[in-house]
């Protein structure tokens, strides 16, 4: 892009900044204690407060309340965003970033901030607007600009409940390859991109390490023989810090899972289902189910994993329907 291109595409994105995505709109459903118990039943927040009403009533905060965390769920498409999404202001942005060669999206951040807690038959408004979007940055994903949105949370009285700063990327996948074979003169065609790596810090690098030679491991604790995952310094049941680890035989059942539509990363397949697996260990790995059509999946499948070459520098753990 020369100089001129550049600035021109940057003057019309910048247009965009202040501009509402969506004006203020009710949530599809009221706060209620069906979709909170479900919400708690799958993150594994036992926190009764949130779930027991006797509890909650003896509690300070009187009485049953919804938990923080669910204040975006309130307002959110559902499956339609997925199959055929409404056209709005930040996907018609997003789609002159891909015109441009801006292909790749990937979610940084999300700074999350609660006025109150909800409380079951508060109605849930959201407004939201493009906040800022960056000049062009270098990253490890390749050159992009970040693009920030504000939702604003607010209740049946028009009250601010919460507000949420989201942040994406989105990037030239590659560019750096790109660069380099231009500068050189080279054709040929660039490399596909790669998934995106996870991270190694010092309490899981052992554990990808052990998936790297086709292996994956459970934490387990010298003291009270408790397995867990993903890997952390302390148990959770007795404190200690002294632990072990067991090969897992990779069988287990889909506890719960997902079909990813959209946004598609670049490095990824499609379809792409995204699955919580209960190993018969006792723990439970996301990863992904393959080997057949996503209709086919359903909660409680038998499965067995594989550890698996998916892309030319990734090894995972992928579970197909067991027999």
């Amino acid at each position: 892009m020369t100089p001129e291109a550049k600035k021109d595409f940057e003057d019309r994105i910048q247009t965009y900044v202040g501009r509402e995505i969506s004006a203020r709109k009710r949530g599809l459903d009221d706060v209620n204690k069906v979709m909170v118990r479900q919400w708690c039943e799958v993150m594994g927040d036992n926190n009764p407060v949130y779930t027991d009403e006797e509890f909650a009533a003896r509690s300070s905060k009187g009485g049953l309340i919804a938990p923080p965390t669910m204040l975006q769920v309130w307002g959110m498409e559902g499956y339609s965003m997925a199959n055929e999404p409404k056209e709005d202001l930040q996907r018609e942005l997003h789609k002159i970033f891909d015109a441009q060669g801006y292909s790749g999206v990937l979610g940084t951040n999300c700074d999350l901030e609660f006025k109150r807690d909800l409380r079951p038959g508060d109605q849930v408004y959201a407004r939201e607007v493009i906040e800022s979007i960056s000049e062009q940055k270098a990253t490890s994903r390749g050159l992009g600009y970040f693009i920030e949105t504000r939702t604003v949370f607010t209740d049946q009285s028009g009250e601010e409940v919460g507000n949420m700063k989201f942040r994406v990327l989105k990037f030239v996948p590659d560019q750096a390859t790109q660069d380099a074979a231009a500068g050189a003169g080279e054709s040929e065609k660039v490399a596909a991109p790669t998934r995106i790596h996870s991270p190694r810090g010092h309490d899981n690098a052992w554990w990808w390490e052990a998936v790297d030679q086709g292996k994956v491991l459970i934490q387990r604790c010298k003291s009270c023989q408790t397995l867990r995952h993903p890997p952390r310094p302390m148990c959770g049941e007795c404190q200690s810090m002294e632990w072990d680890s067991i090969e897992s035989a990779l069988q287990g059942t889909v506890f719960s899972f997902t079909q990813i539509h959209y946004p598609k990363v670049p490095g990824y397949q499609y379809p792409l289902v995204c699955a919580v697996i209960s190993l018969n260990e006792g723990t439970r790995l996301v990863a992904n189910v393959v080997g057949c059509d996503p209709e086919d999946v359903t909660i409680g499948m038998p499965v067995k994993g594989v550890v698996e070459q998916v892309d030319e520098a990734t090894m995972l753990p992928q579970f197909y329907p067991a027999g």
